[in-house]
């Protein structure tokens, strides 16, 4: 992915991410960490795969575990994009909204100030404030409505 996302793993900021927050500073840690950065939004499997290129002996409960803990520090978020298993990214990355696809499982993303006035509307209508980081929208993308044009 972008050089960003190295710069921040290689640069030393996650390290002491982890150190202000009492964690220890694990080889496992940073690829996990690695892994999210380079696949985006990426599931705990996807991320097992990615890490294991690197390092075979690491386990999925060591994943999840790492995960979980990299989440609690604010280094990375999920979001649920489907039935499946959360979907994780990091925190590098700018504050977005998901779109998924039906039709051909693409995942996008928007700027949360689209979903504003929806936002807005929920604070009017029943005093609820949103998130939208962890807002998804399912239909069908543009490709895909085209095609079946």
């Amino acid at each position: 992915m972008g050089s960003q996302h190295e710069d921040t793993v290689e640069g030393g900021d996650w390290q002491e991410t982890l150190r202000s927050e009492g964690y220890r500073l694990t080889p496992q840690r940073q690829l996990v960490l690695e892994a999210v950065q380079a696949l985006g939004h990426a599931t705990p499997d996807d991320v097992l795969r990615q890490v294991q290129e690197r390092a075979s002996g690491v386990n999925a409960s060591t994943v999840y575990r790492t995960l979980d803990v990299l989440e609690k520090t604010g280094l990375v978020s999920h979001a649920h994009l489907g039935h499946g298993a959360p979907t994780y990214h990091p925190t590098t990355t700018p504050a977005h909204a998901h779109l998924v696809c039906r039709s051909c499982s693409r995942v996008g993303e928007i700027d949360p100030a689209l979903a504003a006035a929806f936002g807005a509307a929920l604070d009017d209508a029943d005093g609820f404030e949103t998130d939208v980081r962890h807002l998804t929208v399912f239909g069908r993308c543009a490709s895909c409505r085209r095609e079946d044009a």
